[in-house]
């Protein structure tokens, strides 16, 4: 495995990290300020602007998302929820080191619960990163989720 791939397996490791701790500010700093959170409804939707979506949220609607899950007044979140990600291992599908571009993707099982409810998810995660300066940041984070197309109650975090 080379530097650069396994920087690329360790971002992604850590970014899962950090939603799991709710470490959302840090979280949503990993993002470039023209990125995208999207989690279409269909496989293999190609276009966020022309199908619907569970979410496709630009890096302020994730920050609005995060005061709301912090705001003492956000009574649907006392106890706050929480998450937990089991990730297979990130695989590198594209590299482009000369841009400073890369993707990857990961299988993952991801659940949330608060109180006695507990709600599994599972699917896949497409990073498309990209360097800023000398660091990783996140261009697009696609969530494709096996059931995508099914009825859903609220989805609280971030996969």
């Amino acid at each position: 495995m080379t530097g650069i791939t396994q920087r690329l397996i360790e971002f992604v490791l850590d970014e899962a990290q950090m939603l799991d701790d709710g470490r959302f500010g840090d979280w949503v700093d990993l993002f470039t300020d023209d990125a995208r959170y999207w989690m279409p409804i269909a496989p293999g939707q190609t276009d966020p602007l022309l199908h619907n979506s569970l979410m496709y949220e630009d890096k302020l609607l994730l920050r609005i998302r995060i005061e709301r899950l912090s705001g003492a007044r956000t009574y649907s979140e006392q106890p706050r929820s929480r998450c937990h990600h089991l990730l297979q291992t990130p695989r590198v599908e594209s590299l482009d080191e000369a841009r400073g571009e890369f993707r990857l993707r990961t299988a993952f099982h991801y659940v949330e619960t608060r109180l006695d409810r507990q709600t599994l998810y599972a699917g896949w995660a497409t990073h498309h990163l990209v360097t800023v300066g000398d660091r990783l940041r996140i261009r697009l984070k696609r969530i494709d989720l096996v059931n995508g197309d099914a009825a859903f109650g609220n989805i609280s975090l971030f996969m």
